[in-house]
């Protein structure tokens, strides 16, 4: 493929050894041809070595570490020693569609956009059924919505390397590392987009949702979001919680109203998502009177704010 810009797909890899021969055969698949594969073998104690030295495909550059490093440090190495144009994300443990990198250059080179992920099929391993993820796609939904959660999947990402190696990943920020990685770059001005096709399969492991990490995860993502509104200029004020109605009205609206004067063409579905979090759950016979506000709302912040 003369021509064709070189992708950097990197890759960290630790106790890998049940899943990353297919996801590495997954990107040597690719109908995109002119790639790069950065594998950081990071202290495995299992048999995730051996696996990656089967492979001799001269596309592979491997990094092999005798102590565990962690996942930030080895993405960071990683991008570092990134030759291409462009960085793909990728894990050991997820499957990329044959035409996952074809596609997100042949969009990244229009122009339009700098970074570029996908919806995804999601595998959860502990009942081995399957189903698809549910994404926002535009720039501004995205952007938007990384107020109150992120809309992007790791394993799906590529993006223009100058980014990547302008931004990487903060080592102070261990389980929330991607979405403040987005955070940074959404609030720098970058641009945005999930192509929807599933161009991922991507793995969900029981451990991912027990208690410890979810509460750590929680913790993080709070410190993140917070992180996103000073980022933006807006006040931390605004940070989305739970209030009651007088003070979410103050607070929701407030936050609606700065973030859509800053990303032009958020949706209405986008805004009302944002607004929910301002609410209680589980409200009763309130239910119908709550969905109505934030139908109101979101039509308010889609429709009159300029």
């Amino acid at each position: 493929m003369k021509n064709t810009p070189l992708v950097s797909v990197i890759m960290p890899a630790y106790n890998s050894e049940l899943y990353i021969a297919e996801a590495i055969q997954s990107i040597l698949n690719q109908t995109y041809e002119n790639i790069e594969l950065i594998i950081f073998e990071d202290g495995s104690s299992d048999k995730t070595r051996q696996v990656i030295e089967g492979f001799a495909d001269l596309r592979i550059i491997k990094i092999l570490s005798d102590q565990n490093c962690g996942v930030v440090r080895a993405r960071n190495e990683m991008i570092e020693r990134a030759g291409g144009k462009y960085i793909a994300l990728m894990d050991a443990d997820d499957i990329a569609d044959p035409t996952r990198l074809e596609k997100q250059i042949n969009l990244l080179e229009s122009g339009q956009y700098d970074v570029c992920g996908s919806a995804q099929w999601v595998l959860d391993e502990g009942t081995g059924l399957i189903k698809k993820s549910k994404d926002k796609f535009s720039d501004p939904d995205l952007r938007a919505l990384l107020s109150v959660y992120c809309g992007l999947c790791n394993s799906a990402m590529t993006g223009k390397a100058e980014i990547f190696k302008r931004f990487k990943y903060d080592t102070s920020i261990l389980t929330s590392e991607d979405y403040y990685l987005w955070v940074q770059m959404a609030a720098a001005g970058f641009c945005f987009l999930n192509l929807p096709e599933r161009l991922i399969t991507y793995r969900r492991y029981p451990a991912q949702t027990s208690a410890i990490h979810l509460e750590k995860l929680k913790i993080n993502t709070i410190e993140v979001q917070k992180k996103y509104l000073e980022l933006l200029g807006i006040s931390q004020s605004y940070y989305p919680r739970h209030l009651p109605f007088k003070q979410r009205l103050v607070d929701g609206l407030g936050l609606l109203r700065e973030l859509n004067r800053r990303f032009s063409g958020v949706s209405l579905k986008a805004n009302a998502e944002i607004y929910a979090r301002f609410q209680y759950r589980k409200n009763g016979i309130y239910t119908p009177f709550t969905r109505l506000e934030r139908l109101l709302v979101a039509l308010w912040a889609t429709f009159l704010v300029t």
